[in-house]
């Protein structure tokens, strides 16, 4: 796919302020976010063994980066995300309901469809979850959750165009968050893609939490897929912004409550993989034996990009691109980092 940089596309900052900028932009998102969420920052591993179950499978097609390590002679999985290293964290840090963790995740997924404005092989986000009791499993709090997210993101962006007045010409997003199911979106254009339906609804509300997401719908279809073991599929889902440069729904962050060890065995049922249930992390899971989570991702270069008005990820991380894409944004005076 070509890259696309919209017709007039100017560069509110140049490289030098943008790397200053993204420095500012995370320390201010990761206080506001941790403020709201009263969630704390922990390291995070870059890996972790194959055997422990502990990676995140994605949709399931998805290869993960691996390489062995020779002293231990096991076989080890660039992580893919860290939704279940998370909450075996807070399992071993004994946290209380209502307190939480947050950190860094760097990740490689060299199975990327497609890399364009806004897919790299590189993915940087703040991999966060947070202790829940099982009254908070419901939809009612994964709604306040999303606007407590929102409303950091709002609260960065201000303070952002305040120090940076050219920012001003960046779109101000919406702190009044549409919720939707998938189901219903589906209903609303039976005869759009999943996609196309996103960037309708999104268009019109600006901001989007989209739930729902993984099981299957009436249609037959899935909207999205995603990884029986960690988000509960009826408790899940994705934020979307619009992004007007772009002229497409923006998904800056996928989350949701954790599955417990009913929805865990439904889920592993539903999709096939019952083989995970001898995994330690699924063992411990169906067992009881960890604490009830909502947790989720947010993309560190998509809020990056969404703040600063950038026009392609790569303006915003260091990754690796096509000759093409590379060209084609010289061409436009666009400078990949």
């Amino acid at each position: 796919m070509k890259t696309l940089i919209p017709e007039g596309y100017k560069n509110l900052l140049g490289v030098y302020d943008t790397q200053m900028a993204i420095g500012l932009l995370h320390r201010l998102f990761e206080d506001n976010l941790s403020a709201a969420l009263n969630i704390y920052r922990v390291s995070a591993p870059l890996f972790v063994e194959e055997s422990s179950g502990l990676n995140d499978n994605l949709t399931g097609v998805e290869r993960p980066v691996c390489f062995d390590i020779r002293y231990t002679g096991t076989e080890a999985q660039v992580v893919q995300s860290l939704a279940k290293w998370k909450r075996m964290a807070l399992h071993r840090y004994g946290f209380f309901p209502g307190k939480g963790i947050y950190t860094d995740m760097n990740a490689i997924r060299r199975d990327e469809d497609e890399l364009d404005n806004i897919h790299s092989v590189y993915v940087d986000q703040w991999d966060w979850e947070k202790v829940i009791t099982e009254r908070d499993r419901s939809v009612d709090y994964l709604k306040t959750t999303v606007i407590d997210i929102i409303r950091a993101v709002c609260d960065t962006q201000d303070t952002m165009q305040a120090i940076y007045p050219r920012l001003l010409e960046v779109p101000k997003i919406s702190r009044t968050v549409k919720f939707i199911t998938a189901q219903e979106l589906e209903d609303l254009y039976p005869d759009k893609t999943p996609k196309e339906r996103e960037n309708a609804i999104t268009k019109e509300y600006g901001t989007v939490f989209l739930m729902g997401i993984g099981g299957t719908l009436r249609s037959g279809n899935k909207h999205d897929g995603r990884s029986p073991d960690y988000d509960d599929w009826n408790l899940n889902g994705d934020i979307l912004l619009w992004n007007d440069l772009l002229g497409r729904a923006f998904e800056i962050s996928s989350m949701g409550i954790r599955v417990d060890p009913e929805t865990l065995d439904a889920q592993l049922r539903e999709s096939g993989c019952d083989d995970r249930r001898e995994l330690l992390y699924h063992r411990m899971l169906l067992n009881g034996e960890l604490p009830l989570t909502i947790g989720g991702g947010i993309g560190q270069s998509r809020l990056s990009m969404i703040l600063l008005g950038k026009c392609h990820i790569g303006e915003v991380q260091a990754s690796v691109w096509t000759e093409e894409t590379q060209r084609e944004c010289a061409e436009h005076g666009v400078m990949l980092l």
